[in-house]
């Protein structure tokens, strides 16, 4: 599921790229500025990859999973992956441990053990039949020497907060490199930073098959969507998508298709969605009580707005 930026008719300068398995754009309000944004987007993805990313075996996060794998482990991790560390940490206290980047081995268990291409070109898959142990966020331990301890069996998971973290980190990092504002699009998460066009950045909530539900403008906020619809796969048992419920160690339930929440920024946005699918039915009163405005969408197309989400126009009602 992705949350993308639309253009009007004064539309800021546009450049899309693909990493870190996704395709993702920086919108730029002054065009001078767009080339060198680029080029600060991809460092700045190539250094995540090799920190986090679960699908390399050279990276920080794969490297202390395999020390890990038959006892306690530790490591002195680089800025970046200390930096997300700290961000998975923030999203796990806001979401009172429903988004836990301990959840690796249940992701794996579920059938999402490489890169999402070649797991959906699998012939079959049969998951586990018992729930994989989730050691829990709060195991983790982090030092100020840089040092960080996981208990055995630890696959640390940045799934759900490194996109978005990262949007936020970039588009902070291009406002105050570059002139004008910029909106950071990783894959669907969405930051904002700098001067927004007149009548702020235009954002689309665009579903599995393409279609954008409903267009919302923002200045100075994040955008997230958490989808049950597109990271899926098949199993023997089933499809299979790839939010995990920490509680549980086993796929969360589909009952929504998905999330679009708006937030302080996009760490924020995507931890509510991301909790949002995990919660179901419990969803929308958990978003309330937290403030959240959210837009949630059941497979069959019903949609339940919380307090604080902009109601869509007649045109946009009409196309859903």
């Amino acid at each position: 599921m992705a949350a993308t930026a639309v253009g009007d008719t004064q539309s800021p300068a546009t450049g899309a790229f693909s990493a870190i398995g996704t395709t993702n754009a920086v919108l730029a309000t002054e065009p001078t500025a767009l080339a060198d944004a680029l080029v600060i987007a991809r460092r700045h993805l190539a250094e995540l990859d090799a920190a986090v990313s679960r699908f390399r075996d050279d990276s920080e996060v794969s490297r202390l999973a395999e020390r890990a794998r038959t006892a306690e482990a530790w490591c002195f991790g680089s800025d970046v992956f200390l930096d997300h560390l700290d961000a998975a940490r923030r999203a796990a206290r806001l979401s009172d441990g429903l988004v836990d980047f301990t959840v690796g081995p249940a992701v794996i268990a579920s059938g999402y053990d490489l890169d999402l291409d070649l797991v959906r070109a699998r012939v079959t898959f049969t998951p586990s039949t018992r729930a994989a142990t989730v050691t829990g966020w709060e195991r983790v331990v982090r030092t100020g020497t840089r040092r960080v301890t996981v208990p055995r069996g630890s696959v640390l998971d940045f799934g759900a907060t490194a996109k978005a973290h990262a949007a936020d980190t970039l588009a902070a990092l291009l406002a105050t490199s570059l002139p004008g504002g910029f909106l950071v699009n990783l894959g669907g998460d969405v930051a904002t930073a700098g001067p927004a066009p007149d009548g702020g950045w235009r954002v689309g909530v665009e579903a599995a098959d393409g279609g954008v539900r409903q267009v919302v403008a923002i200045t100075d906020q994040g955008v997230a969507t958490s989808s049950t619809q597109l990271r899926r796969w098949a199993t023997s048992a089933g499809t299979a998508h790839h939010i995990v419920d920490p509680r549980t160690g086993l796929t969360a339930p589909t009952v929504w298709a998905m999330v679009t929440c708006i937030a302080a920024d996009a760490l924020e946005a995507n931890t509510a969605s991301t909790a949002a699918i995990i919660l179901g039915e419990d969803a929308p009163g958990w978003l309330e009580r937290n403030g959240v405005a959210a837009r949630l969408e059941r497979a069959d197309g019903r949609v339940v707005h919380t307090t604080g989400w902009p109601l869509p126009t007649d045109i946009e009602r009409s196309n859903t």
